[in-house]
């Protein structure tokens, strides 16, 4: 498999960049071999736009830069569709999993296979809340193995009570389930 890169667009807050990391963690567990996850930092703050990334690959990755034409881009927040154009580079049989209660074709992006789940309803049903905000990095990896098929659920699941533990780890492990059920194209 040749490499596959990752542009992840989030706000401040959101787990973005936790997303990006966690998704490598699962990649490996899944078999790949070569794995990086990192954040793209500036003048973040909550509720600002933050891009962060995730390359997979079977070999050893020597890039070190960040990704400028990805195959997939994951969007944890819809309204950055209005103030980034969130498919800048993306390659032409690229995928775009968004987090909206829009269908693919109500959010009218320019290319990409778009998949679609309401990560921010599921995550308030699930209490995935800090600051008693929603935080819908979890359901977005639920997303992502069902939109992307490179990885499976049961590694998202264990990754996250790896990270979170007890209650916590299972609410998060729920939503990602019931966001890789809802996830449609």
């Amino acid at each position: 498999m040749p490499m596959i890169e990752i542009r992840w667009h989030g706000r401040g807050g959101q787990g973005g960049v936790t997303s990006a990391e966690l998704l490598a963690k699962i990649a490996y567990l899944d078999g790949y071999k070569g794995i990086q996850g990192f954040p793209f930092f500036g003048a973040e703050r909550r509720g600002a736009p933050v891009k962060a990334f995730t390359r997979i690959s079977d070999e050893e990755i020597n890039v070190r830069s960040q990704i400028y034409t990805p195959d997939i881009v994951a969007v944890l927040d819809d309204g950055l569709i209005e103030v980034v154009d969130v498919t800048e580079g993306l390659k032409e049989d690229g995928i775009v999993i968004v987090n909206t209660t829009k269908s693919s074709s109500e959010l009218g992006l320019p290319k990409g296979r778009v998949w679609t789940y309401d990560g921010t309803g599921i995550a308030l049903k699930h209490g995935l809340l800090v600051a008693g905000l929603p935080v819908v990095n979890t359901t977005m990896l639920g997303a992502f193995a069902k939109a992307t098929g490179l990885v499976k659920l049961e590694t998202v699941q264990k990754i996250i009570r790896e990270k979170w533990s007890g209650k916590v780890g299972d609410k998060n492990a729920v939503g990602a389930k019931e966001a890789f059920d809802t996830c449609t194209d």
